[in-house]
């Protein structure tokens, strides 16, 4: 027989307990699903709509499109913001990777953080994309000044790289993202893909999605010929979105986060007052 534990209190009482309990699954981070993996994709390389999101669609995955400015010039390689507000069309998030695609770690350049980040937002207004909420750190390198930026500009979500935790270039498994933990302006990558991955540490950079705890993936162009220190081989990446498919993970955008995090009390994470600065060539 079911025992009804609920008939055993009065009904303000009871409301009080389950209300209690939902709290501590919205904000504590435990309501979060085992298997959820976050998407990314950075600088705005053309075979990210030629290759990557028909995959996606295939697949029913969702994913975050990060877009700079820095090398649109070459539109056989790079997209043009018209190609940009297609896959907004097509239900992909459109996040913010700068105009210049510099380096903010530094105070001088952090205070400019605002100016370029604007210049992202009219570029896409022009052609009917919404301002974003997401934004990803170029090359991985923040600091105090240009988090005051995005906080100033009603960014809601940023994703840095491995780094500090994981020195760049090393094939390793980054941090996994802990919202009661990490900032979410400061969200962690778990793998970065370098062109040297294999099927093998894929599997182990997701495996550590569950009790609570998020991975976060950052890729470039499938294939990056222009920048080919952070290539995907197209197969490779069609073995790692299938893989998460076969096995049942939950793939999402960077926005799809906002339900786990409490942003009016975020926590009280040590490096947004650190300058982290990745030695790389991207």
């Amino acid at each position: 027989m079911r025992y009804d534990f609920l008939k055993h209190f009065q009904l303000p009482a009871a409301s009080a307990v389950l209300a209690f309990f939902f709290t501590q699954q919205c904000f504590a981070g435990s309501g979060i699903p085992d298997k959820t993996v976050v998407l990314t994709l950075d600088d705005a390389v053309k075979s990210q709509i030629d290759f990557v999101a028909p995959l996606l669609e295939k697949l029913g995955f969702k994913a975050t499109f990060f877009v700079t400015h820095n090398w649109m010039d070459d539109q056989a390689h790079f997209l043009s913001w018209e190609e940009v507000a297609d896959l907004n069309r097509r239900g992909f998030e459109i996040g913010n990777h700068t105009w210049t695609h510099s380096a903010f770690d530094r105070a001088e350049n952090g205070a400019k953080l605002g100016e370029e980040l604007q210049m992202v937002d009219d570029a896409l207004a022009r052609v009917g994309v919404p301002k974003p909420i997401s934004f990803a750190w170029p090359g991985d390198n923040f600091g105090p000044e240009a988090l005051e930026q995005l906080q100033l500009h009603g960014i809601k979500l940023a994703r840095r790289g491995m780094q500090p935790e994981v020195p760049y270039g090393e094939v390793q498994v980054g941090p996994l993202l802990d919202v009661k933990k990490n900032h979410p302006l400061l969200i962690p990558t778990t793998g970065d893909a370098y062109p040297d991955w294999t099927l093998d540490h894929f599997k182990k950079v997701v495996a550590g999605a569950k009790d609570g705890k998020i991975v976060v993936l950052q890729f470039h162009g499938v294939p990056d010929t222009v920048h080919p220190w952070v290539n995907t081989p197209p197969e490779m990446f069609r073995q790692y979105m299938q893989y998460l498919k076969d096995n049942g993970y939950r793939v999402i955008a960077l926005r799809d986060l906002l339900p786990y995090y409490d942003l009016s009390h975020p926590p009280a994470d040590p490096l947004l007052k650190e300058r982290v600065a990745s030695v790389r060539k991207k």
